[in-house]
């Protein structure tokens, strides 16, 4: 399966690698760091493309949604990812990319994150990195 419908719309079954445009209910979910230097990688795309704003690490700005890598190890990242997860539950009109957060910059591996996401799997809003699916 490469396509999914959501809200009568096509789209990809996983989060593409490149994501250079959004449709106004979509949302490009990235890796911060807790001051919101969104410097380079997602996190710069995020600011240049999609709403990010500096100074805030943390939550839903514009079009993207941040969720910060950089603070320690995979068990900090965790309470903002299930923050993340009850977000998108709860908000069932918008769609999430969610790019291969922590596995640029911040150094973690596929197989450190995509367990953080297992309870976003069966959320039909949300779109994962075909990388965190193979790795659950």
């Amino acid at each position: 399966m490469d396509k999914r419908v959501y809200n009568g719309v096509e789209r990809p079954a996983f989060t593409p690698d490149y994501i250079t445009e959004l449709k106004a209910d979509e949302i490009f979910v990235f890796g911060s760091n807790l001051a919101g230097m969104h410097g380079g990688g997602a996190a710069w795309a995020a600011f240049k493309h999609f709403g990010a704003i500096l100074g805030r690490g943390v939550g839903l700005q514009g079009q993207s949604y941040a969720i910060p890598t950089m603070q320690g190890g995979v068990e900090t990242i965790k309470p903002y990812v299930d923050d993340f997860i009850a977000f998108a539950r709860e908000h069932p009109e918008l769609f999430f990319y969610v790019t291969r957060i922590g596995c640029g910059i911040a150094g973690f591996s596929d197989r450190d994150i995509a367990p953080l996401f297992a309870a976003a799997l069966p959320l039909p809003n949300v779109c994962l990195p075909e990388s965190f699916v193979k790795a659950l």
